[in-house]
């Protein structure tokens, strides 16, 4: 079982039975944040690309509990300048464990720019994660993207019970994108993300399990700061 908390925008909590904490894409700062919701432990945090709705909090959250914290090469060096220690800079098809997670990073259509006070930093490419849980399913964690042909190989080599998909529009894919995304991953359920934040965001999970509809692929809607399992 894993117990998945939306912390609103692109950012979950996972909590294995075990007890292990995975954060993924931490925001806390966002408008739809849960501000009630309070980290006890973290074992490993996953960041994607390096905008500011995915990326500053990992700092804190890292010197705070000690995880392992994976995210592209040039996004790791960083957060070492930040003094996070016990970073993992990796990149594309590349997999590493972390903590008692295998992750493996995958591609993205998506820009990754740190803003830093006025200026622009280099943050290597946007990515995606592809998680293997302890008892082997494995999920797929696409992060900021538009639709790729990838996808299905992402598919056919991973085969992902669960991916959690971007939906808002503007940014990201919208409903149309990911509901080619999700025929191409062919995962049985599908998490919509990144969308409802800001008023652009305009992509619903209700569009897109009426484009999914037939395909026998679930839309799991979740409530920021719910905890559900799976």
């Amino acid at each position: 079982m894993l117990e998945i908390t939306w912390l609103g925008h692109g950012s979950f909590q996972w909590k294995l039975e075990t007890g292990e904490v995975i954060v993924l894409d931490p925001w806390l700062n966002g408008p739809t944040y849960p501000k009630d919701h309070q980290f006890d432990r973290i074992d490993a945090i996953l960041v994607t690309h390096g905008h500011p709705d995915h990326l500053p909090d990992a700092a804190p959250l890292a010197k705070r509990f000690s995880p392992v914290v994976v995210s592209n090469y040039e996004i790791s060096l960083w957060l070492a300048a930040k003094g996070v220690g016990n970073t993992v800079g990796m990149n594309k098809g590349g997999t590493t464990q972390a903590g008692p997670v295998r992750v493996t990073m995958t591609h993205a259509i998506h820009s990754s720019g740190i803003i830093e006070g006025e200026q622009i930093i280099y943050g290597g490419e946007a990515t995606g994660f592809v998680v293997e849980l302890p008892d082997k399913r494995k999920i797929y964690f696409a992060g900021d993207t538009d639709v790729f042909g990838e996808m299905a190989l992402i598919g056919e080599m991973h085969a992902p019970e669960l991916s959690f998909l971007p939906i808002g529009d503007l940014y990201t894919m919208s409903p149309r994108e990911a509901s080619v995304a999700g025929r191409m991953l062919k995962s049985k359920k599908v998490v919509p993300m990144h969308y409802g934040t800001f008023p652009p965001l305009t992509g619903t999970p209700e569009e897109l399990a009426a484009l999914l509809a037939g395909t026998g692929i679930e839309v799991m809607t979740l409530e920021i700061g719910k905890p559900v399992n799976w």
